[in-house]
């Protein structure tokens, strides 16, 4: 072992306990490493931050915009509608539900299918009385199983392909992980929908900031317009629309005001509804039942020709000039260039129309404009705007474009037409281009930490390939490994990788071992491909805890999970996943080269 080897395992030994012990964050480490990296003269400061620019950088941000386009479209919530209805307990919402998010795992990243479908899977929960604990946790598995299927459902899948293209000349194409990754998803959904008993049957889910605001019941005012129809143009054809969970306080007709309307009043076109409920859910019943929001279409002064009309909730202090004061008495349009649109009221139904309502410290408003001049509007209005929380309010949705644009991007990829990072981020650019994805929602949708942690590693893992280290490896490997079948083999090497997997992050794990398990093939004599697919599968499995992949963590709050839950559901399938994986690789990609 030279010193530039030995330094190079010492580099990536000292990331991985840092990792570990959890004591910084994931980024930090990772940027650390290439900080020392370049001390030691590892990592030429000319190449140091080449991963920035690397295609799995740009494919991973790519796929984290096209998600939250998809997302906003409400495409999801459409395509459940008919089968909500049906979901009674929860027999029948775990395989739907967890089949519904690994077909999506296919069509877009696994968390950002999985973020698709937990709102669908909460409303479910709550309106039929089953634990959020029971459902999300077999999501998640689906979403990263069916992740697995396709090159851009999960980072692993990116940078093995990255690794194949370097050592090969070609990488892997857009559904060259299909056969595997599609049966293994069959098999895992399968399994989840008898599984998910394991989990335990009532926990109290944390609640967190942002769930306990969007607790919060606003009343808004929406303007019913000419040629309106929908559902028989009843008032309990609207309450039906929301299951419930939009009251609709009073209907305004002319000077005329009919307080709790009858279900089996008919609604006409101009008619002014007030309509009362929590954030979601009145965004939901506004966008599917196309009314209007009273004051939304007001225009609003733009400073400059690239600022956007932003949707923000505040406080109201209680030094404020608004106290006991109404919107029309202020002249908030005209005077600070802002729309009232809603306000919540704890405890208190609000009485008339929001123009005219007497506003109290503690109200929390609902108001519209523009980006660059909102924050002087607050601060001049005495209102304590809520830190990182914006709300949507009937907003305009493109329902079909995004979905289109995705589909075309993947066509042209997988036809070869276009390569992965130039397809996948042209879709991104169209989405916003086309106004189906606001700038500041694309950076929103953008997980730095995680991009920050691929583009620095990746340096940081070159090196163990660039001093000779990753052949050291898989000399020592191929030694060990002599004269076992290659089935024994390659499960080893996914074995690895699903160890290694909950403590340095899935994108590490590939960085790491895809070059050593290339090298292992290659002193076999064997082909590399399925080595790379048992490293891909491997670290793409992690369903032994919360930390190993975003998918998990974002369901552990909402689901009231404790960290050995994961364990009671994924130790079984992680079991399954092992033995079948394997030989399901060798069946489709002969070690023979």
């Amino acid at each position: 072992m030279t010193l530039q080897q030995g330094l190079s395992f010492g580099l990536i030994g000292a990331t991985i306990i840092a990792f570990v012990w959890g004591r910084w964050r994931y980024d930090l480490i990772a940027l650390g490493a290439l900080a020392v990296g370049m001390a030691l003269g590892l990592i030429p400061v000319k190449a140091a931050f080449d991963g920035f620019a690397n295609d799995i950088v740009v494919i991973i941000a790519s796929a984290l915009v096209l998600s939250a386009a998809v997302a906003r479209s409400g495409v999801v919530d459409r395509l459940l509608a008919p089968l909500l209805p049906r979901l009674k307990d929860e027999r029948a919402q775990v395989p739907v539900l967890a089949g519904t998010t690994a077909v999506l795992s296919m069509a877009t990243k696994n968390v950002g299918a999985l973020a698709l479908v937990m709102p669908s899977a909460l409303q479910i929960a709550r309106r039929t009385g089953v634990s959020p604990g029971r459902l999300l946790m077999p999501m998640s598995f689906g979403s990263l199983v069916g992740g697995l299927a396709v090159l851009v459902g999960t980072s692993p899948n990116i940078i093995v392909s990255e690794v194949r293209q370097k050592a090969l000349g070609e990488p892997f194409r857009m559904f060259d992980f299909m056969p595997v990754g599609g049966i293994l998803t069959v098999l895992a959904v399968a399994y989840l929908t008898v599984g998910y008993r394991l989990l335990p049957k009532t926990r109290q889910a944390a609640i967190d900031v942002d769930a306990a605001l969007a607790a919060k019941a606003y009343v808004t005012e929406v303007e019913v317009p000419e040629g309106w129809s929908f559902d028989g143009g009843r008032v309990g054809g609207l309450r039906k629309a929301a299951d419930g969970a939009v009251t609709v306080v009073a209907l305004l007709r002319g000077r005329r005001r009919i307080d709790a309307p009858h279900a089996n009043l008919k609604i006409a076109p101009g008619d002014v509804l007030l309509l009362e409920g929590e954030q979601q859910e009145l965004n939901e019943l506004i966008v599917k039942a196309k009314l209007r929001l009273r004051d939304a279409d007001r225009p609003v002064a733009m400073k400059e020709p690239t600022d956007e009309v932003r949707v923000v909730e505040a406080v109201i202090g209680g030094e404020s000039d608004l106290i006991g004061q109404s919107a029309r008495s202020l002249a908030l349009s005209d005077t600070h260039g802002v729309n009232l649109l809603g306000v919540s009221r704890s405890g208190h139904r609000m009485a008339g129309r929001l123009a005219t309502a007497r506003l109290r410290s503690g109200d929390i408003l609902v108001l519209q404009g523009a980006e660059q001049s909102l924050p002087t509007a607050l601060q001049a209005l005495g209102l304590l705007p809520l830190v990182e929380r914006e709300v949507r309010l009937g907003g305009v949705r493109h329902a079909v474009l995004p979905s289109v644009i995705l589909a075309g991007a993947m066509a042209l990829v997988a036809t070869g037409i276009v390569p992965v990072a130039a397809g996948f981020f042209g879709a991104a650019v169209l989405v916003v281009a086309t106004g189906a994805l606001r700038m500041r929602e694309a950076y929103a949708a953008l997980e730095a930490p995680v991009l920050v942690l691929v583009a620095a590693l990746i340096p940081v893992s070159d090196t163990v390939q660039k001093t000779g280290g990753a052949d050291l490896i898989s000399a020592w490997l191929s030694g060990a490994f002599h004269g076992l079948p290659p089935i024994a083999v390659l499960t080893a090497m996914m074995a690895v990788a699903m160890a290694a997997t909950p403590f340095l992050n899935n994108a590490a794990t590939v960085l790491i071992a895809a070059p050593i398990g290339l090298g292992v093939a290659q002193r076999l004599g064997l082909s590399p491909d399925p080595f790379l697919m048992a490293v891909a599968v491997g670290a793409g499995c992690d369903f032994l805890t919360p930390v190993g992949h975003q998918c998990n963590t974002l369901v552990l709050g909402p689901g009231g999970y404790r960290f050995g839950d994961y364990a009671r559901l994924g130790a079984p399938l992680t079991a399954l996943i092992l033995l079948v994986a394997p030989w399901l690789i060798a069946w489709i990609w002969p070690f023979a080269r």
